[in-house]
Order: structure tokens, then C-alpha cells, then sequence
């Protein structure tokens, strides 16, 4: 994490149901979870994490929001996701330990919930049942916005189909 942020008051049990990466979760695996992970405040402009960087965290937008960049390959930095209260980010560093794969900024104010893979080596010790759970809730999630993005990736290939190629007369025999 680039910024110095402000450790903040810890999440509550409630707050954790409202956050699809934690949904099912029984009560008292919430109420250890309370315990243990920590709430960050950042402020407007603060860098999250950097693309290229290795990271072993990811984070929970509690309050605010927070803009995804990616570079293109000519080095410009293309907005590619404003994430929003109970979005998850940074999730693909806990799964494949790669490089992330884009940066992350503070749009504003905001509270982030930060879970590392510390806290998550942690869960699978005091509950095996939960930490697949979490970890499976964090594959959908990755699959949905693989669909998105899929979604996304025929629209714009069929938009520059239709307006770059075009179609060669046939030759009349």
C-alpha cells in the first residue's frame, strides 16, 4: 500500500452481512473476523496499490469510492472500474500471488476493510468450512466480472468490425 492510511474503527457484524464476500458466513465466524481484520481511512487521491506491485491483500470498500486504472501498452492509464460501499478489490492477488494487475485510487474520503492473506491463513485454522466459503464467494465474483468483461471485450470487437473492415465486392463470374 502506497499511503499511510489511518487505522479505523473495526467492522462490525452487521457490516460483514452486507458484503457479498462474506455472505452465509455464520455468526460467529463474523464475530472472529471482527476481531481480527482492520478498517483503513484514506483520503481523495490516496494510491491504494500500484500496477506491478506485489501485494497479499485484498480490500472492501466500506464507504466511498475507488477508481481502477490500467495501463495501456503505449503507458496511458484507462479508468477501467469504479468500485463502491461492499465492493471487493485486489482479490486476485490472494488467489494467484501475480503482480497487480491494475492500480487503485481513493476517488475521495473513504473506509476500506482490508483482508490479508495472513487473515485468511488465519481463517482456514479456526474454520476450514468458512474460509471456502469466503474463497468461493471471491471465484464468483471473479467469474462475474470475467463475464462482464467478456461481454464487453465482443461488443467492442464487433464495433470495430463494423467500422473498420470493410466488406470486398464479390467478383461476378
Amino acid at each position: 500500500m502506497l499511503v499511510a492510511p489511518r487505522v479505523d474503527a473495526p467492522v462490525t457484524p452487521a457490516q460483514l452481512r452486507e458484503i457479498g464476500l462474506f455472505g452465509a458466513l455464520p455468526d460467529d465466524v463474523l464475530e472472529h473476523l471482527c476481531g481480527t481484520l482492520k478498517t483503513l481511512r484514506v483520503h481523495p487521491g490516496d494510491v491504494i496499490f500500484r500496477e506491478g506491485e506485489h501485494g497479499r491483500e485484498l480490500y472492501v470498500v466500506l464507504e466511498g469510492e475507488m477508481e481502477v486504472m490500467k495501463k495501456s501498452r503505449r503507458g496511458r492509464d484507462t479508468r477501467v472500474a469504479i468500485f463502491g460501499p461492499n465492493d471487493a478489490f485486489g482479490e486476485m492477488s490472494i488467489i494467484d500471488l501475480q503482480p497487480r494487475s491494475a492500480s487503485v485510487r481513493s476517488l475521495g474520503q473513504a473506509r476500506l476493510l482490508r483482508v490479508s492473506s495472513e487473515d485468511m491463513d488465519a481463517l482456514y485454522r479456526y474454520d476450514l468450512k468458512a474460509y471456502t466459503l469466503i474463497v468461493l464467494n471471491i471465484a464468483r465474483e471473479m467469474s462475474r466480472r470475467l463475464r462482464v468483461t467478456d461481454g464487453l471485450l465482443a461488443d467492442f470487437a464487433s464495433n470495430l468490425l463494423d467500422e473498420y473492415v470493410v466488406a470486398e465486392p464479390r467478383a461476378k463470374a
